[in-house]
């Protein structure tokens, strides 16, 4: 490059420092230790601030290096508290149905009457599909569809996609609420993700929360999501508590609709597996042989809480 186009550039970039950064450099050589070199960044700081201070550029830098170290630019700027309604920034909204009535210290909605239970999942739905049916049958002529689909999950499409599933499920039962148990086959792969770190526990968080979002039904329904015991096999383990934990975060959005059931809880306190536990004042065997799903025992156990989670919302005869 020529040597005159090099000063060129240098005295370009020198009128640039002094009309948009001008003060900054009295400010700095006020900072500096007593002795020469200050007194020279003083004798161009100053100046250079006095011009500064009366040309209108100073604030259009102030702004624009604001914006790029806050990561943004004009979008972000648009998207203050004040901007639309809609995704602010990139965060989506909160919506009203994140809290609960009693959360926000209003009194909760009249119990209404339940008709329609759906009952749904993978294997871990059974036997408690068919032991909540006759407890609810008992209640008032509660009907409750049965609608296990064994050996799927969240995270394999392949037997069956449960975002599709779940639309057309409410489509066809309508119901009033639903009642789902899945997991005891996850694990699989979700595009690059690989189970069982965050970046996937992310993604199946955020199919849970829009299977969620259709069962839900606009809030005209309740979602009781139950949530896995641990297994015995600690890589099963591993597995299901990283599920726990994605539907947990699933829900958080829907807090008004969805109840997520602890039955890790319930049968694994403490994240350890045992095979039984007391029912009634006495040990009883609650697990299956493979060391993930719950036995009949376990099922009524299970039952019980979700009648007295139904119970919160909905008007049950006895």
């Amino acid at each position: 490059m020529p040597l005159r186009s090099v000063a060129l550039c240098l005295a370009v970039a020198a009128l640039l420092l002094v009309l948009f950064e001008g003060d900054s450099i009295e400010r700095s050589g006020e900072r500096m230790d007593e002795g020469i070199a200050r007194d020279v960044v003083l004798a161009v700081g100053r100046p250079t601030s006095w011009v500064a201070e009366r040309l209108p550029f100073a604030d259009a830098g102030e702004h624009v290096t604001a914006s790029i170290a806050e990561g943004g630019g004009e979008a972000d700027d648009a998207a203050g508290f004040d901007a639309p309604s809609g995704v602010r920034g990139g965060v989506p909204p909160v919506g009203p149905e994140a809290f609960t009535p009693e959360s926000v210290g209003e009194n909760p909605p009249q119990r209404r009457a339940l008709r329609t239970v759906l009952a749904t999942g993978d294997s871990m739905v059974m036997p408690l599909d068919g032991e909540l049916a006759r407890t609810l049958i008992d209640r008032g002529g509660i009907r409750t569809e049965r609608d296990a689909h064994v050996g799927t999950g969240i995270s394999k499409s392949e037997l069956t996609d449960w975002g599709r599933l779940s639309a057309t499920q409410t489509r066809e039962q309508e119901p009033d609420a639903v009642v789902m148990w899945l997991g005891a086959n996850e694990g699989f792969p979700m595009g690059d993700l690989e189970c069982c770190g965050a970046g996937w526990a992310a993604e199946y968080a955020t199919r849970a929360r829009r299977m969620m979002n259709t069962y839900r039904q606009g809030g005209r329904a309740r979602v009781y999501w139950l949530l896995l015991p641990i297994p015995r096999d600690p890589d099963q383990a591993r597995v299901a508590r990283t599920v726990n934990a994605a539907v947990r975060v699933a829900a958080e959005a829907y807090r008004a609709h969805v109840r997520v059931l602890d039955m890790a809880g319930v049968f694994t306190p403490g994240g350890r597996y045992r095979d039984a536990m007391d029912v009634g004042g006495r040990e009883r065997i609650v697990r299956e042989s493979d060391g993930i799903h719950v036995n009949a025992t376990g099922a009524r156990v299970a039952t019980d809480l979700v009648v007295e989670a139904l119970r919160k919302d909905f008007a049950l005869g006895e």
